[in-house]
């Protein structure tokens, strides 16, 4: 697996400063994507021991609330496998700290659906990821002053909640009821979420 970039002051992929990398290789090919130089497997640098050592030593600070994975797509097969070493020292060293994960995948019918079902790392991968914003960028969607996401079709995902539950649980940020009309799942507000993570 290549990335095309690690950020080491990240604020606007997750809630709080955060270290966030970008790893290369995607099909979706969204219109409008601001990373396209991303789709290329082959773009930007070797991802190695030595890359998830820069990103421990990155996280080494108490301002850094933790880890956002972007793309490209994270969730291509070929990089969860890689991906999945990281998380897991992520979660040994910083078991505080909370890792996100933005992918054009459908949680429902594509992760759970079928990766969770079929593949051990998709479970490894995904029992160390906090929060995942899912779908693809639909740039006729797209809105400025969204929170954490690009287009109002992306949903902010309680990952270890949703598991458990059997449903899908949506985490609000204040900004969703502007845009929506229908009835969605089970609905958790960030700050319950904090909440109930800080009493684990």
């Amino acid at each position: 697996m290549n990335y095309a970039d690690i950020k080491t002051i990240d604020i606007q992929d997750g809630t709080g400063i955060r270290v966030s990398i970008y790893v290369s290789g995607c099909h979706f090919h969204c219109k409008g994507c601001h990373n396209k130089e991303a789709w290329d497997f082959n773009y930007g640098k070797k991802f190695d021991e030595k890359t998830i050592d820069y990103i421990i030593e990155q996280m080494n600070h108490n301002y850094i609330a933790g880890l956002s994975i972007l793309g490209g797509e994270p969730l291509e097969l070929a990089n969860q496998r890689e991906l999945v070493s990281l998380v897991k020292k992520v979660k040994e060293v910083y078991p505080d700290k909370n890792i996100w994960c933005y992918t054009g995948y459908d949680f429902e019918k594509d992760i759970l659906g079928k990766m969770y079902k079929e593949f051990s790392y998709t479970k490894d991968f995904l029992d160390k990821i906090d929060i995942i914003v899912d779908g693809e960028f639909i740039e006729e969607k797209k809105l400025v002053d969204l929170k954490f996401r690009g287009s109002t079709n992306q949903r902010k995902i309680d990952v270890q909640k949703s598991i458990k539950d059997g449903k899908i649980v949506e985490l609000k940020f204040g900004d969703e009821n502007r845009y929506e009309q229908n009835e969605k799942p089970k609905v958790m507000f960030f700050k319950e979420f904090e909440k109930e993570k800080s009493a684990l």
